[in-house]
């Protein structure tokens, strides 16, 4: 007796099953099954951080140097382009990714063009040379291009509007990112603003008549993975900011509360983003964009903790002559912005009651409040976040009668 092998099931619609090195670079249901991120995605992401991380660099010795106001600015424009590659690859990804060859040397165009970017920060920062980080970005956004042209061509009728507004809208504002180069320097953050708006509008243009295929699921699993691996960005630079104050200094017993308070913030704050399942909040284009829009305050504080954690060590073994107020204030406003930043994406839609809105937005007061405790500002916030999950954990408890996952609340932060 013979039996007949079990077939294969069918392929998602739009899912990469050809084998040839060119295949056409079609939509992917966004029904698929099973979507998760692929290996050139997570390498993608190990890039960028790169550039994250020598933005954090450039805002640790502006913050150290009392120079915090020009060196928020240049942190928050350089981190805008870091950002703003990544989110357009994810989301274009998210629809189109048919992960042929030609897809993977244009999207390895992309990581080549952060990691020139993140060469010329500390140009930036020091010398307000923005002409290396515009090189990389324009890299970058001009391999996205090429991108959405190649799915225009695949394309018919509105898809091929909207991919072709895509490329459209991304090759003109190269143009308009000119005058940070071009521009004398008080003009420069008034081009950033102009054109951070121009850019945020392309795909509210682009998607107007005919919203792309991107995946819920897959979308969620891309911006959980960037946010793990520059959390993971942030424990790294304030344990070699740490391990090397105590070799230079021999000041471990100075230290160990901030890396303590430090600790705590950190794993907290991986706690509270992860307590909601957020992809089904992602219903439309209106709650994605701005889903999306809003993680540029939950990133770009996330990194910026990692700084103010460097710069509170600094200040702890008296190589930066900053107060302690001031030092404190580089780790608890960002550490309170992430807080607010994630309660206002996603996690107030999960919340069931009073009780369970109040903990982020109280907890982020109460950050900031540890601000004036001197020595004790970050270790006292590191406290002040665990007990926040605590808090989240308990009310969640009582609401779902000790079943998690159960109901439309979910543990919470």
């Amino acid at each position: 007796m013979t039996t007949r092998p079990t077939p294969s099931p069918a392929p998602s619609p739009g899912a990469p099953n050809g084998r040839g090195p060119l295949r056409r670079l079609t939509a992917r249901g966004r029904d698929e099954a099973h979507r998760a991120a692929s290996p050139l995605e997570l390498f993608f992401d190990l890039c960028f951080v790169v550039a994250v991380a020598q933005a954090g660099v450039g805002l640790v010795h502006a913050v150290a140097d009392a120079q915090a106001g020009e060196g928020i600015l240049n942190y928050a424009m350089q981190f805008f382009a870091i950002w703003w590659a990544w989110m357009n690859f994810s989301w274009f990804a998210s629809a189109y990714d048919n992960d042929d060859v030609l897809y993977r040397v244009v999207t390895l165009v992309q990581v080549a063009g952060v990691l020139v970017l993140a060469a010329g920060v500390s140009l930036a920062f020091d010398s307000r040379d923005f002409t290396v980080v515009w090189l990389g970005y324009v890299i970058m956004r001009l391999a996205m291009a090429s991108q959405w042209l190649r799915a225009a061509r695949s394309a018919k009728g509105a898809e091929r509007t909207t991919a072709l507004r895509y490329a459209g809208g991304i090759l003109l504002c190269q143009v308009g990112w000119l005058g940070l180069v071009v521009l004398p320097e008080p003009a420069r953050p008034w081009v950033f603003l102009v054109m951070a708006v121009a850019e945020l509008c392309v795909p509210v243009y682009a998607e107007r008549k005919h919203p792309t295929s991107w995946h819920p699921r897959h979308i969620a699993e891309r911006y959980g993975l960037f946010t793990i691996i520059v959390l993971g960005e942030t424990i790294a630079a304030a344990t070699v900011a740490v391990k090397t104050a105590v070799d230079e200094h021999d000041a471990l017993g100075d230290l160990l509360p901030i890396a303590a308070g430090g600790l705590l913030i950190v794993f907290s704050a991986w706690w509270i983003y992860f307590a909601v399942p957020v992809h089904g909040h992602l219903r439309s284009n209106r709650q994605a964009f701005l889903w999306g829009y809003g993680h540029y305050f939950i990133l770009s504080s996330a990194a910026a903790i990692g700084a103010g954690l460097e710069v509170a060590v600094e200040q702890a073994v008296g190589t930066s002559h900053l107060s302690a107020l001031s030092a404190s204030a580089a780790v608890t406003l960002p550490t309170a912005l992430y807080l607010i930043a994630v309660w206002t994406m996603h996690s107030r839609h999960f919340k069931i009651g009073i009780s369970q809105q109040l903990v982020l937005p109280v907890t982020a007061l109460l950050v900031i409040c540890c601000t004036f405790l001197g020595d004790l500002a970050v270790p006292a916030a590191g406290l002040v976040c665990a007990l926040a999950v605590t808090a989240g954990e308990t009310l969640t408890a009582r609401t779902t009668g000790g079943a998690y996952g159960i109901g439309p609340a979910a543990p919470a932060g």
